[in-house]
Order: structure tokens, then C-alpha cells, then sequence
């Protein structure tokens, strides 16, 4: 087991503490209807200047958290996609500290669950690229449906393989996706996966149409379908096809890093690049030091409310 699976079980472990108390909250039912609502659930104060929190039922049994800034006027959204076998407070809570470095800057946000984790229904096993990029497209669609959002200044952040859906998501829709930023990318969907979790579970999903593999804590199962649905997209030109604003941020200690000067080489649109120097694939924010991890919110903050101005 390589180290960034590691650190991905140290981070599955807190996301099950951070799942424990937002059962406390209530999730919001949509109206029986073939669209969504387009106002969120009730709200729930979280405190700083007016700003709240809101568990939403997004549609298709993806579950999500709107964080909303205190406003009177449209404001500007980011839609936050997860990690492989994440959840959508992610990795030491980074997603939820993001949520408040936006709504300081005016910024609403929605963080989702993907079908199979976190609150979301389904099945983990059931997973596939496709699938994800559905649950995103779902979850971009009722953001913008919000009457409290502008649907011409939501922007997209996505980690590790969400930095991957994120990409899929704006190259399809480029027209409804105003700015993009990703984290610890993944880039060659095959090449990544077969050195997270071998070839050995990719042989055995081939000859048996499921794999296993035991990550210390919990057994995942992946049908071959997900093997399969890795060798469909081609990130680079799903980065080519989007002109709009674009931020690559790795670490400087990750393997993933050196695709965050490649996506900025492809990408058609206005690009930048952070390299967080000896930062691992999850920003050491499971350690006491959060000088990467606040770096990194930081500079995303930054990033989207300098793109995101009217």
C-alpha cells in the first residue's frame, strides 16, 4: 500500500467523526416534482457574520451542503467536488474550512457527496467516472437553479479525483462554469489508479467483474465497471476545451504535482500554478503544522473572488 492510500485511510477516519455530527442534521426532502426546488432547505445559522448552513437534498439522492454567505443580492457560488472515497467535508475538514474562507469573501458554496459516500445513496461499488460527472452535473444544475445565486459567476473546485470531474465537468459545460480550480489532481486516470491500488485488483475486477481490496479499516469493493470507466476520458482535452480561468494547486512532495503545470499548458484560458513547497497529496493536514492546508484554502479563496467579480 502506497503512502497517498495511507494517508486516504487516515482521512476516511475523520470523515466518519464528521458524518457522525451531521447526523444530527435534517436532511431536507425535495418537493415531488421532476425538478428540484430551486430554494434550498430550511436554514441553520452557523454563526460568523451571518452566514448558514443548510443539509439540501440535490436530486438524485445526492446529498450536499450549501454554505451561504449573509447577502441580499446574488452572489457568486463554487460547487466543491470530493476525493476517491472521500466525502464532502473532505480530508481533515478542508472542504468545510473552505466553505467559510469563501462565504468571507461573499462566495456561497456546494459541497457534495458522490453516490455511494458520505449521505449520498447508493453504493460505493457502483462508483464509475460517468457516474461522478452525472452526480456533478446534477449538483451544477440545481446550485445555479438557487435564486440567491448568479448563474453566470459559479465557479468549480475539485480534489484529487475530484480535480479530475471538475475538469470533465467544465470541458462539457463551458459555458456554465466561470471558474475552475483543482487540487492535487489526478491526470492519466489508468496510469493513477493502477499505481494506488495495483494491477492486481484491476486483474481480479477484469476476471471476476468485482475486486476487493482491505484499506485497513473497511473492505472496498469496485465493480470492473469502475476499472473499465477510467480508460474513457482524456482530461487534457476536456482542459482544452475550456476558455474560462483555471488554477492548478499541488504539493510540492506529492507524485501527482507534475500535472498541475501540464493542465495549465493545456488549458485555453487564463491559468495559474501553486506548488506548495513540501506539502504531501493531502496538505499534511492531518498533522498539528495546517500552514499548507491554510495556504491552500487561502489562495482559493483568493482565486475565486478574483474570478468570480462581477
Amino acid at each position: 500500500m502506497n503512502r497517498r492510500i495511507a494517508l486516504f485511510l487516515k482521512m476516511a477516519l475523520l470523515l466518519t467523526a464528521s458524518l457522525l455530527a451531521l447526523s444530527a442534521c435534517t436532511i431536507q426532502p425535495l418537493s415531488v416534482q421532476e425538478e428540484p426546488s430551486s430554494q434550498p432547505a430550511a436554514e441553520e445559522a452557523t454563526g460568523e457574520e451571518g452566514v448558514t448552513e443548510t443539509v439540501v437534498d440535490v436530486g438524485d439522492g445526492i446529498v450536499g451542503t450549501i454554505t451561504r454567505p449573509a447577502a441580499t443580492d446574488p452572489v457568486p457560488a463554487v460547487l466543491m467536488l470530493h476525493g476517491f472515497a472521500s466525502s464532502r467535508d473532505e480530508v481533515g475538514d478542508m472542504y468545510r474550512r473552505a466553505a467559510d474562507a469563501l462565504a468571507k469573501e461573499g462566495i456561497a458554496s456546494l459541497r457534495i457527496d458522490f453516490r455511494g459516500g458520505g449521505e449520498s445513496e447508493g453504493a460505493f461499488e457502483d462508483t464509475t467516472i460517468q457516474g461522478q460527472v452525472s452526480d456533478a452535473e446534477t449538483a451544477l444544475a440545481y446550485l445555479r437553479q438557487q435564486d440567491f445565486i448568479d448563474p453566470n459567476r459559479v465557479g468549480v473546485l475539485g480534489f484529487s479525483l475530484g480535480g479530475g470531474i471538475a475538469t470533465i465537468l467544465a470541458g462539457e459545460h463551458p459555458d456554465e462554469v466561470a471558474s475552475l480550480v483543482v487540487w492535487s489532481t489526478v491526470g492519466d486516470l489508468v496510469k493513477d489508479f493502477t499505481e494506488d491500488l495495483g494491477q492486481e485488483m484491476f486483474d481480479e475486477a477484469a476476471a471476476k467483474g468485482s475486486a476487493f481490496q482491505d484499506l485497513g479499516w473497511r473492505t472496498i469493493t469496485l465493480k470492473k465497471a469502475f476499472f473499465d470507466s477510467l480508460a474513457g476520458p482524456d482530461l487534457f482535452a476536456e482542459m482544452g476545451k475550456y476558455p474560462g480561468p483555471f488554477m492548478a494547486i499541488a504539493g510540492g512532495d506529492d507524485s501527482l504535482s507534475g500535472y498541475a503545470d501540464a493542465f495549465a499548458e493545456a488549458a485555453s484560458g487564463p491559468s495559474q500554478v501553486l506548488i506548495v513547497p513540501g506539502a504531501d497529496h493531502i496538505y499534511h493536514v492531518l498533522s498539528d503544522d495546517q500552514s499548507a492546508a491554510e495556504t491552500v484554502i487561502e489562495a482559493t479563496a483568493a482565486r475565486f473572488a478574483e474570478t468570480l467579480e462581477e
